[in-house]
């Protein structure tokens, strides 16, 4: 009867433990990182604000950005910037992917974050939370500091669209 009660409590052990495992956070989501994110000051009045950052994954695996959020707006999508013809126009995209040991470069002219309803204004100096949802990698938190100018290397520092 030891025996089998021995047993039982060995059982139980190696399969609470092998669950566990099974509920740890996703590892991958470790590996995926925005940096320098960054938002223009807007007027007042403005109702749409956009956000822009350096995205990497030095992972040996692809993930996908699927969506965003935050606080400071009543919504957020992924955008990025078409050429249709001689024209450029913005375009609500539903993903980007992320390459493995890449990056991905969200600045004025290209890919970017539209904010739209602003809860409050964009005003230089603030700081707000941006939550990056990928498709594997689960969620991740970056911050954003609101700016008067693009910061020093960004190319894409002459488009004003936002």
């Amino acid at each position: 009867m030891l025996a089998r009660l021995a047993t039982t409590v060995l059982l139980a052990a190696v399969w609470l433990n092998a669950s566990a495992d099974d509920h740890q956070p996703d590892h991958h989501s470790m590996h995926l990182a925005a940096s320098q994110a960054w938002s223009r000051a807007m007027p007042p009045t403005a109702p749409t604000g956009a956000v822009y950052f350096t995205l990497r994954n030095p992972g040996d695996t692809a993930d996908r950005l699927v969506g965003v959020k935050t606080p400071r707006a009543e919504k957020a999508e992924l955008h990025a910037h078409v050429h249709d013809g001689d024209l450029m126009r913005m375009e609500h995209v539903e993903g980007v992917d992320v390459p493995a040991g890449g990056e991905v470069q969200f600045k004025p002219g290209g890919y970017h974050v539209m904010l739209f309803n602003l809860s409050e204004p964009l005003v230089t100096g603030d700081r707000f939370p941006l939550t990056l949802i990928f498709r594997d990698g689960g969620e991740v938190q970056t911050e954003v500091t609101i700016r008067d100018q693009a910061p020093e290397g960004d190319t894409g520092a002459a488009h004003s669209h936002h």
